[in-house]
């Protein structure tokens, strides 16, 4: 219901939109980029580690997002020395919508490569939530020059919207048409680790914690 709120009724997708997704291999993050590829859109993302695994096979995240959740292309931003440079690579006409999840660097050179009037849909700033001194972003004009839109937002405040949301994701998931990756750890004594790795990148999609099995 996040990535719904965030991506249909905050970033106002379009056909042919240039669409970025932060923290793509979370749980949000994965439905972003299959909501813009269902609507049309052109999505990279990019995730923190190579060595992000899915539960199943081991795969690396770039393979995870570009072969089995259908992105266009996929990045690790811990590897790129200049992430504006990364992000004129993979996005040389600019980016039309941003889907926030990460903060700091990475949003400050999405800044400069937001198209006019882009959107910026701020969902989670991970990168800075345990820091003593958060990062600055030092190219805040780049909302004038370029007109952008950005806007933070609450999964509770779009709830009305919840029968709207099983109407659009109930039929693609009993077609196979979204695939959906959970990060699964046996043990209640292994949830204090599993929560802190939410904030250092070492989960793929939602963070799922079983207690028993029967």
């Amino acid at each position: 219901m996040t990535a719904y709120a965030g991506f249909f009724e905050v970033g106002l997708p379009k056909k042919g939109d240039r669409v970025f997704v932060s923290a793509a291999s979370g749980a949000v993050g994965q439905l972003v980029g299959q909501f813009a590829k269902f609507t049309g859109c052109y999505v990279v993302g990019s995730a923190g580690s190579k060595d992000k695994k899915t539960v199943a096979n081991f795969q690396a995240f770039v393979d995870l997002l570009k072969n089995k959740l259908g992105f266009d292309d996929a990045f690790n931003y811990k590897e790129e020395p200049d992430l504006n440079a990364a992000l004129k690579r993979y996005f040389p006409e600019g980016i039309d919508i941003y889907f926030e999840n990460v903060g700091g660097k990475t949003l400050d050179a999405v800044l400069l490569n937001m198209r006019v009037h882009g959107r910026i849909v701020v969902c989670g700033m991970v990168s800075q939530y345990n820091l003593a001194q958060p990062d600055g972003v030092t190219n805040l004009a780049n909302l004038i020059f370029k007109r952008i839109r950005i806007q933070g937002f609450g999964v509770a405040d779009y709830y009305q919207l919840y029968p709207k949301f099983l109407e659009y994701v109930v039929p693609k998931i009993k077609e196979g048409k979204i695939v959906y990756v959970e990060d699964i750890v046996e043990g209640l004594e292994k949830a204090p680790p599993a929560l802190i790795g939410l904030f250092s990148g070492r989960n793929v999609g939602k963070q799922v914690i079983v207690l028993a099995r029967e």
